[in-house]
């Protein structure tokens, strides 16, 4: 395949899983300030199946979809007001945490124990800030902030990650099988 193609094929994997990302979030247990949603559960799979650079930018449309208004967050809502309130600071780790997440599986392997340990914690790092950002928003105490933002989140949150882990890795061995994707981790690890 040439270059260009390539790229429209990555374009084309981004805007599936910034769409999975979207359908995710509808499946939510409603919390007083922060829902239990799908989205967490969407950012590992796209980070453990596209890697770092293609993970961020499916999270990163995924953000600005909702911030131009598309009902693609928890609750099926959108806009910038969204990402301002007690939710935002998740919202915006999901970009982060997708890069973090397929960089740290770039680096050691696409295996299930290592994609066990990055999504683990990637959801870690995403509480941290999201915690954070709550705190603020809400001007809640640090307590009533880690009793709303984080304690909900752990159990929940280590499930999602062992199924993120443990879908992504079948699906991307999948797909690269398949020729639908390519690995290019393991061609940057080839000698010269």
């Amino acid at each position: 395949m040439n270059e260009q193609s390539n790229k429209l094929r990555d374009l084309i994997h981004c805007g599936i899983f910034a769409a999975i990302t979207a359908v995710l979030a509808q499946l939510e247990i409603p919390l007083p300030l922060v829902p239990i949603s799908g989205q967490t559960l969407a950012v590992g799979l796209a980070a453990t199946i596209l890697g770092s650079r293609k993970g961020a930018l499916a999270m990163l449309c995924y953000v600005l979809l909702g911030t131009v208004g598309l009902p693609v967050f928890a609750g099926a809502t959108g806009g910038v007001h969204i990402l301002f309130g007690p939710t935002g600071g998740y919202i915006f780790a999901f970009i982060f945490t997708a890069f973090i997440t397929g960089y740290y599986l770039e680096k050691t392997s696409f295996s299930l124990t290592q994609a066990m340990i990055a999504n683990t914690g990637a959801m870690l790092i995403a509480l941290l800030i999201g915690t954070i950002w709550l705190k603020y928003a809400t001007a809640l105490p640090w307590a009533g902030a880690i009793a709303a933002g984080v304690t909900p989140f752990i159990i929940p949150g280590l499930i999602k990650a062992f199924l993120a882990s443990w879908i992504g890795i079948n699906v991307r061995k999948r797909l690269i099988s398949a020729n639908i994707m390519q690995d290019h981790v393991a061609k940057e690890k080839v000698p010269a």
